[in-house]
């Protein structure tokens, strides 16, 4: 029972955190936002001290079962785990006791601590849980998701139906692609051979909550007047961490799956109050992890891998009255990048960010994107190729869990600043074409931009763009919409840090 209760929860956890990432109607981040602020790094460095507060006693109270039921990449395990057991063409190893890489552990652990603290956030998010399964579920399981919603867009027009239409299936960065794949393959490939390794091996949040556990109330406990000794608990395991010859569990492993209990023939194992199962002659020890058993310890080699993602990013040029291709628009050079909006300021923004992605996803102007900087890797920033920031759109500060994004509403958005937009006079069409053109003025949603004379002594002269560097709000609507190609004759730069006009 406790089993399958724990597995309905997970699975309930494990679908509404990944459709956050994969839902591109904003329908999911109006009521499930939340469960991306529950996880536990994300909620650390939002100080969000209530949740941290809770999970730390749910910990202490119940051992590991964040790992097994909110914990994404947690249940991913669980989930590749099970494959590799049920799939009856694949002969699969039954598990065994293992000691605890210790040492390992530790050193993960402090790694993660220095680069948090030394402000590199998005390096730390490559092994903290939840942002390794948000790079995952953005750059691998997203475009999948869309291309598959593209197909039945594509039949259900066939027969006048709309429960579908199609969206744009881009790959926004192909180093980033890569790391996700990378991670992904690591991930899952232990998770086939080894279950649990990565919680207990690599995983930070693991480690912490481990220690925790050790000490926890409700532990899985084995009576020794039923148990006959047979290892099926320990075969079964997939944190490796029962000893069923000396009958000792390492709870700092343990992340209360259940499924010891469920095999147990004898029903030696139990999930009680340590101090109830101590008066039924249950034994509850910590293992002391001195010596490596690398006896049969193998590693899987991959390999060649070819990636044909590439194809999922059409061509999307357009033409001009059936005649004239319109060239794409290119990324302008910023000294000063944009950050997304109600981010404060870059020190406040590059600290919290873990560079999980949802933001990313949830932008529905595909405003948003990663940077492939060094120094910010993988971190979001705003470009406007592709669309600009809409005043009454405000998805990516509800859905931000580390709060590097802080809510913000419609009403404040639209006088929050984040950028001043520049007029580039040779890029401009007014300038390099003769033509008269009023894109920028007539779509900037503030007003700031007016047109002037071009001859100051003639009023019937083209006119060019100002902008009135008090009122822009650097949404962007104006480069986005120039007509000027390759690179737009209005073009927005950063700024230090955000204010309200």
């Amino acid at each position: 029972m406790l089993r399958r209760i724990r597995i309905s929860l997970a699975v309930a956890f494990f679908l509404l955190l990944t459709m956050l990432f994969l839902d591109f109607t904003g329908t999911f981040h109006k009521y499930f936002a939340w469960i991306a602020k529950i996880q536990f790094i994300p909620a650390v460095l939002a100080v969000n001290g209530l949740i941290v507060i809770i999970l730390l006693l749910l910990t202490f109270l119940f051992g590991r079962v964040y790992c097994s039921i909110i914990c994404p990449l947690g249940v991913w395990q669980d989930l590749v785990s099970w494959f590799s057991k049920h799939r009856k063409k694949v002969k699969h190893k039954p598990f065994h006791y293992s000691q605890s890489l210790t040492w390992l552990r530790v050193a993960f652990l402090i790694v993660f601590v220095v680069l948090l603290a030394a402000g590199f956030t998005q390096y730390a998010g490559l092994i903290e849980p939840y942002s390794a399964f948000g790079k995952i579920s953005s750059n691998i399981f997203s475009p999948v998701y869309r291309l598959i919603n593209n197909v039945l867009a594509f039949f259900a027009e066939k027969f006048n139906s709309y429960a579908f239409y199609s969206t744009d299936v881009v790959i926004k960065s192909v180093s980033i692609l890569i790391i996700s794949i990378v991670t992904f393959l690591f991930v899952s490939i232990l998770a086939w051979q080894r279950g649990r390794i990565y919680c207990n091996s690599i995983c930070p949040v693991g480690t912490v909550l481990g220690f925790v556990a050790k000490f926890s109330v409700f532990k899985p406990a084995i009576n020794l007047k039923k148990c006959n000794s047979c290892g099926v608990c320990a075969r079964k395991c997939k944190s490796q961490c029962i000893n069923s010859k000396e009958h000792k569990i390492d709870y700092s492993r343990c992340v209360a799956c259940f499924d010891c209990m469920e095999e147990c023939s004898q029903k030696a194992m139990k999930y009680s109050p340590k101090f109830i199962s101590n008066n039924n002659s249950s034994k509850f020890q910590n293992t002391e992890n001195k010596e490596i058993d690398v006896s049969k310890r193998n590693f899987l080699t991959v390999s060649a891998l070819t990636v044909t993602t590439a194809a999922l990013k059409a061509q999307q040029n357009a033409v001009d009255g059936g005649l004239a291709v319109i060239e794409n628009k290119k990324i302008p050079k910023r000294h000063t990048p944009i950050l997304p909006p109600n981010s404060e300021n870059q020190k406040h923004f590059y600290k919290h960010c873990t560079a999980c992605q949802l933001c990313i996803t949830a932008c529905p102007n595909n405003v948003l994107q990663p940077t492939t900087s060094i120094e910010h890797f993988m971190q979001p920033q705003m470009q406007y190729e592709n669309g600009y920031c809409r005043p009454e759109c405000v998805r990516c500060t509800e859905v931000c869990p580390t709060q590097a994004i802080k809510r913000i509403s419609v009403e404040q958005k639209s006088s929050l600043k984040r950028g001043t937009a520049r007029w580039i006079r040779e890029n401009c069409v007014v300038i390099a074409d003769g033509v008269n053109c009023s894109n920028c003025e007539r779509h900037c949603p503030v007003g700031a931009i007016a047109r002037v004379p071009l001859d100051i002594n003639d009023e019937d002269s083209l006119k060019i763009p100002v902008v009135d560097v008090e009122r822009c709000i650097g949404c962007g609507a104006c480069e986005n919409l120039c007509p000027a190609r390759p690179f737009s004759a209005m073009y927005v730069e950063g700024i230090e840090t955000q204010r309200f006009i």
